[in-house]
């Protein structure tokens, strides 16, 4: 698949999938979100869209210039983040509570964590973006245990650090059941970037794990930092037409990093850290929650107001990437998210 840069849509926002195997672009490109637009993949006339949060050219990381201390991160912690483009909250959400959401989600598949035998059966709809098919996305959204999560202090803190700024709003988006590949259900695991990196994207993208992910046979995340601090020189020796989105990393296999979680740790990684999953191949699954924040923008009436109908009425993203359930499980057998003071701000429904 030929992959074009979206043009910048104020109402959406790439919101990625490390996870995913598979598309760059979430793989977003995947996760990307200009439902509005019109630009074209492959001659198609819908990007795949999230609008939970606006790519807003002005937004900048934190470069601590305001003087203000970390709340979570240490300064080996920060030096990390400058210095690989990503860094590892440890605890960020209790075990307990990322047990209770991992069992939600089996629930709410419908499977059995101790029947292999129900892991595999066909999904509940087609899935359009067909680089998403067999990557485990569990179609809810708005369901409690993933707003508890969303609006942890802890994970806040995270990233108002990360922004530099306290007025952020969360990502709207879904959690992953990754299952041990086998005949038939096979996937390719590949490196790529959610943005064109010549861009130069001010975006950061999270996933918090909802199991341990110490085994590397498991599938994880995984990334290479040193393109993501070379990626200047390094762009000199590649052709003028490569892909913006899919490295071509010919020996620099030997520079991947597999990344290690532990359930309840939330990883954030910059959006130009070049990333992908890896195949799963042990006989555990790997289950994840995406989630990352972005700078308020509480005058955009429109964006805001779309939030907060996504969380009363339990909507999914619209876009070709987020086909939903089609059970329509969240509107009929869930109510509406109950939300903490900051929870109401991080989605919109306060001020900050």
């Amino acid at each position: 698949m030929k992959f074009i840069q979206p043009s910048a849509n104020p109402i959406c926002q790439i919101i990625d999938y490390d996870y995913l195997v598979l598309s760059p672009v979430q793989v977003s490109l995947m996760q990307t979100g200009y439902e509005n637009t019109k630009d074209k993949i492959d001659g198609s006339d819908d990007l795949p869209g999230n609008p939970t949060t606006s790519v807003n050219g002005s937004n900048r990381l934190n470069d601590r210039s305001n003087g203000k201390p970390l709340r979570i991160l240490s300064e080996e912690d920060w030096q990390f983040w400058i210095q690989n483009g990503y860094v590892v909250i440890k605890n960020a959400v209790p075990k307990s509570q990322v047990k209770d959401t991992a069992d939600f989600l089996w629930e709410f598949e419908d499977k059995d964590p101790n029947n292999p035998d129900t892991w595999y059966k066909n999904p509940y709809n087609e899935m359009e973006m067909k680089e998403l098919v067999g990557t485990g996305m569990v179609e809810v959204y708005n369901h409690q245990h993933l707003w508890n999560n969303r609006q942890m202090p802890k994970i806040y803190h995270a990233f108002v650090d990360i922004w530099g700024t306290e007025k952020l709003w969360v990502t709207i988006d879904r959690a992953n059941l990754n299952f041990p590949i086998r005949p038939g259900h096979e996937y390719k695991a590949f490196i790529h970037w959610d943005y064109d990196p010549e861009t130069r994207p001010q975006n950061v993208q999270g996933v918090l794990a909802l199991a341990d992910q110490t085994d590397e046979n498991m599938g994880g995340f995984q990334c290479i930092p040193e393109l993501y601090r070379e990626y200047e020189t390094w762009k000199l020796t590649q052709p003028t037409d490569r892909n913006r989105f899919l490295p071509d990393i010919s020996g620099m296999e030997d520079k991947i990093v597999k990344v290690k979680l532990e359930a309840g740790d939330l990883l954030i990684f910059n959006s130009l850290l070049p990333h992908g999953i890896r195949a799963n191949r042990s006989d555990k699954v790997r289950m994840a929650q995406y989630i990352s924040m972005v700078p308020a923008e509480e005058e955009n009436d429109l964006l805001r107001e779309w939030r907060i109908n996504s969380w009363k009425n339990r909507t999914a993203p619209t876009g070709y990437a987020f086909p939903g359930d089609p059970r329509n499980w969240e509107q009929t057998r869930y109510e509406t998210a109950v939300l903490s003071p900051l929870g109401r701000k991080l989605l919109g429904l306060d001020r900050w």
